[in-house]
């Protein structure tokens, strides 16, 4: 190969890795599942996400990091010095480990940023969540239903030796396309012998009625197609969802999206400037970039996106603003053009801030910003709004040029 090359790790099975060169002037941007839906959804909210803007914590997204890390923990559990005998030790040890994790994701979401209110009292469904995949794996070991406080040191042995990986990162040989894998079993017949493999992922939201949802297949499968590329002389591989709150296991059958994939990667090549957007309800709805984009405010002045009934959006001035009772005054502020400028109007409605909303504003005016803002899921009262810690006040600041290295 001429000129410069560069290297690139690829995971595979058994923590083995190879290595592979790749031209220079590569690109590095790579392709998740996550990412691609972003992309799908609307470019432009995928080119937000690619610059460095303060991301928005999530509380079901921390609880399903809390469990996930914790069926990891337990995977690896050393129990060597542990009686084969030995019972009543699993449910004190889950609980632990997942009040460990439970605590480090806390901390991580009270230090970013952008964030809604802490709800502690999700730990129980977080533990719900925990159980429903222990529940899972001991299914899948032909352990079958088990109490935790009876489960013995080799029966979790049993489950650890069908776990072949858990928690790895699985790239595509030219580096493009990348996902992590949540766990990876051996497939067992019912005499417990390893039929081929199944690629697994836990999923601690609501599960589908029916059949999966196609995005969530399509990632299952693209996950399916990494490991059976890296792994050429692979064995029967399938994909499969599995739902810890009420421990159904859904199958991702289907062809390969790899080839699908590459050519949305064309297109999420980094740009100097915003990638086209695709305003509308489901795009919007729960966008976390839309104080960067003046897309959708100008999507609402056009009629073309509708504000919302109970919950809306609004880009606006402070007329007044009390700090002591959080009561307000804005005015609205219309689009003028396509690119987040904007002008005055007669539309003035009250507001009472509250919680995360009061402190926000009150950051705002102590640091002395005196431009426009953006309103986050303000609750409309009648002619009063109503923010607090479900919203968000943030400067109104359109993005028009790539601010990422």
């Amino acid at each position: 190969m001429n000129g410069q090359t560069m290297m690139l790790i690829v995971v595979t099975l058994g923590a083995s890795f190879r290595v592979h060169e790749m031209e220079e002037g590569f690109t590095a941007h790579q392709l998740s599942p996550s990412s691609w839906n972003r992309y799908e959804d609307c470019p432009r909210k995928y080119w937000l996400s690619r610059q460095g803007l303060p991301r928005k914590a999530s509380m079901p997204a921390a609880m399903g990091t809390a469990v996930h890390n914790s069926v990891e923990d337990l995977c690896n559990l050393d129990l060597s010095s542990k009686e084969a005998d030995e019972s009543g030790w699993l449910p004190p040890t889950a609980k632990a480990i997942l009040d460990r994790h439970w605590s480090i994701e806390r901390d991580t979401f009270l230090a970013t940023p952008r964030h809604p209110r802490w709800k502690d009292e999700m730990i129980t469904k977080a533990h719900d969540g925990l159980v429903g995949a222990l529940n899972i794996l001991f299914s899948k070991s032909n352990i079958g239903k088990v109490a935790l406080s009876e489960v013995t040191i080799e029966q979790w042995r049993d489950v650890q030796s069908i776990v072949l990986a858990n928690e790895g990162t699985l790239k595509s040989e030219d580096g493009k396309l990348m996902g992590r894998l949540d766990l990876l079993v051996a497939d067992l017949d019912e005499n417990g012998v390893s039929k081929g493999w199944i690629v697994a992922d836990l999923k601690t939201g609501n599960p589908p009625k029916q059949k999966l949802n196609e995005k969530v297949s399509r990632q299952l499968r693209f996950y399916r197609d990494l490991l059976k590329e890296n792994n050429p002389d692979h064995p029967p591989v399938h994909a499969e969802g599995w739902y810890s709150s009420n421990q159904t296991v859904h199958r991702a059958d289907g062809p390969s999206v790899l080839a699908e994939a590459l050519e949305a990667w064309e297109g999420m090549r980094p740009s100097p400037t915003p990638l086209e957007s695709t305003p509308g309800e489901m795009q919007c709805g729960f966008c976390e970039w839309k104080a960067w984009c003046p897309s959708w405010w100008v999507a609402r002045r056009d009629g073309t996106l509708p504000p919302g009934a109970m919950f809306r959006d609004e880009v606006v001035s402070t007329i007044r603003f009390d700090p002591e009772s959080g009561a307000a005054l804005f005015q609205r502020m219309p689009p003028v053009g396509d690119d987040g400028e904007l002008a005055g109007s007669d539309h003035r409605f009250g507001a009472i801030l509250r919680d995360q909303a009061l402190t926000q504003m009150q950051e705002l005016i102590d640091s002395g910003f005196e431009g426009p803002i953006f309103l986050g899921s303000a609750r409309v009262d009648g002619k009063i709004v109503h923010l607090g810690d479900w919203c968000e006040v943030l400067p109104w600041t359109p993005l028009l040029e790539s601010i990422s290295e």
